[in-house]
């Protein structure tokens, strides 16, 4: 891709005829949709087929994900979109995420012997799930399909079925134990007595119930319908803190995106409380360099990236909460370029900084779901939806086969801070969207997965593309790394001769392998209409166009 337009050239940098290092983008004019699971993308292709918009099949493609990777997201969990608007030419963005039981206060927590750090399981982090709502919102706003029409595709896997996946399979099998300790939950997950193996069929009767009542009755089926009594009830009989007020009183939020400026494009995301900023402090950070220079994954630039991400994630861990109780101006200073260049200052080339203040213990986990669509009328969304940890709060409210997120796990018990536990409050969120622009126009809509690997693996997506001229689909393939506490997680791409490099400057390598998240991306090109999809082949997607 040339880095000095949003024209698409096939091999970037390279001369014509070169040997690939990735396989090719998916191809399209009229639409385009990539998600990580194939079934997902033929839903969505369908109903761009059918007429419908960008917005209209990333509904229908997140409602199929719901049913077929249950350990990655469910109607249980939360949204964060950035919608593009044709007519109006404007980016939007969608807060679909959860807040807190009115009764969570500090005071209770305490009371029930919960200190130090909050729970990764149980009733006690579950928030007000945030999908339906965002489902709901998104098709009011843009879409032209009802509710209704947009869950067939997902109705219909939940009754009849559908073949399990490989990666999903074996996510399934991991969890085995855990999905075994809840009756409700092995009732829904482990019908046989054990997870679906690869290629089996595997049904999900209730949800399919649940999901047949919000398409009949619409959002209000969850809350504040039958949907929500049962899941209180569930709550309740497990000494839960939410009740049918909290499902109520939920409402998603259209907010500004965030954005910065790097070398003359524009990377917009989602404002808190999730972690845009994180990738656009790093981004500003790292314009301090001569990125290109320094070359593609060497010893160099990787120590940059991880010390920008180290920097980031000190002021994530210490500011990142609920808007509404971030410290006033905060999020500007944090997303300025004057604060990355005082910031820049404290990265020596030669060594790895034993420490970056403001520096407390951040959040490291995560399952996700991203995907992307595009129609020919130049509408463009991007899109995540999670549960958080795998299967969520690790149990299914009753009968209804929906799994519980587990989002209240990342606000923190430090007395004071913007992030702790409160009521009706939203936690700390890695989940983040992102929309590449060129000269005010949608140029590259994409997402990686994988909790706090989103935003710095944001940061090396961007690059490969505006420094290393890389096109859609090798941008996502490109080997990465993954800062996590104190080590440097790197892929097999990235060679032994550079791992020592990165070793002698002091960090702490580790195997990257299943750590990286997945990549999904549309490329737009807004002169000629083509559309170019990019599905990582860490996943098991599929980006696919018409």
């Amino acid at each position: 891709m040339s880095t000095d337009s949003n024209k698409f050239t096939p091999s970037g940098d390279r001369p014509s005829g070169s040997i690939r290092g990735t396989r090719s983008p998916a191809v399209g004019r009229r639409g385009m949709i990539a998600t990580s699971q194939s079934l997902s993308s033929a839903a969505g292709l369908q109903v761009l087929q059918a007429g419908g918009n960008a917005i209209d099949a990333a509904v229908t493609a997140a409602a199929v994900l719901a049913v077929i990777e249950p350990s990655m997201n469910g109607i249980g969990g939360d949204l964060l979109a950035l919608v593009y608007d044709a007519k109006t030419k404007r980016v939007y963005g969608l807060d679909s995420t959860g807040r807190s039981a009115h009764a969570a206060t500090p005071a209770e927590y305490a009371k029930r012997g919960i200190a130090g750090d909050m729970p990764l399981r149980g009733p006690l982090v579950v928030n007000v799930p945030g999908v339906v709502e965002g489902w709901h919102q998104l098709l009011k706003r843009f879409g032209t399909i009802d509710l209704g029409t947009a869950l067939a595709p997902a109705i219909a896997f939940a009754r009849d079925g559908f073949p399990v996946a490989e990666l999903m399979a074996a996510e399934w099998n991991n969890h085995e134990p855990a999905l075994a300790a809840d009756p409700p939950t092995a009732a829904t997950f482990l019908p046989n007595g054990a997870p679906p193996k690869h290629g089996e069929i595997f049904a999900n009767a209730r949800l399919a119930r649940a999901l047949e009542s919000i398409a009949k009755e619409g959002r209000d089926a969850f809350y504040t319908g039958s949907i929500a009594q049962a899941i209180i009830a569930d709550m309740k009989s497990r000494h839960g803190l939410l009740d049918l007020r909290d499902f109520a009183d939920h409402a998603a939020d259209w907010v500004e995106p965030i954005s910065t400026s790097y070398r003359g494009y524009e990377l917009l995301e989602m404002p808190p409380s999730t972690q845009g900023f994180v990738a656009l402090e790093m981004l500003n950070i790292m314009e301090g360099f001569d990125i290109r220079a320094l070359g593609h994954n060497s010893a160099d630039y990787l120590h940059v990236v991880s010390e920008a991400k180290r920097i980031a994630f000190a002021d994530r861990s210490t500011f990142l909460a609920d808007r509404d109780h971030m410290p006033k101006g905060s999020l500007e200073r944090l997303i300025s370029k004057d604060y990355a260049a005082s910031r820049r200052r404290e990265i020596n080339m030669s060594t790895a900084a034993a420490k970056y203040s403001p520096d407390f213990a951040g959040v490291d986990r995560g399952d996700t779901i991203y995907l992307t669509a595009a129609d020919g009328h130049g509408n463009v969304i991007s899109f995540i939806q999670s549960l958080f940890g795998s299967f969520g709060a690790g149990f299914v409210a009753g009968e209804t086969g929906i799994t519980m997120q587990n989002r209240g796990s990342g606000f923190t018990l430090q007395a004071g801070h913007p992030n702790e536990i409160g009521p009706h409050k939203r936690p700390l969120h890695t989940l983040v969207p992102a929309l590449l622009q060129k000269n005010g126009r949608p140029l590259m809509a994409f997402g990686v997965m994988g909790g706090d690997n989103q935003a710095q693996a944001h940061a090396q997506i961007v690059a490969n593309v505006v420094d290393f001229g890389m096109h859609v689909q090798e941008a996502g393939d490109a080997a990465r790394v993954r800062h996590t506490g104190q080590e440097l997680a790197v892929e097999s791409g990235i060679g032994e001769d550079v791992r020592r490099g990165l070793a002698a400057k002091g960090h702490v390598i580790v195997d990257g392998r299943g750590t990286m998240g997945g990549y999904q991306a549309i490329w737009i090109d807004a002169e000629s209409g083509v559309l170019l999809g990019g599905s990582d082949l860490r996943k098991d997607g599929l980006a696919i166009g018409w």
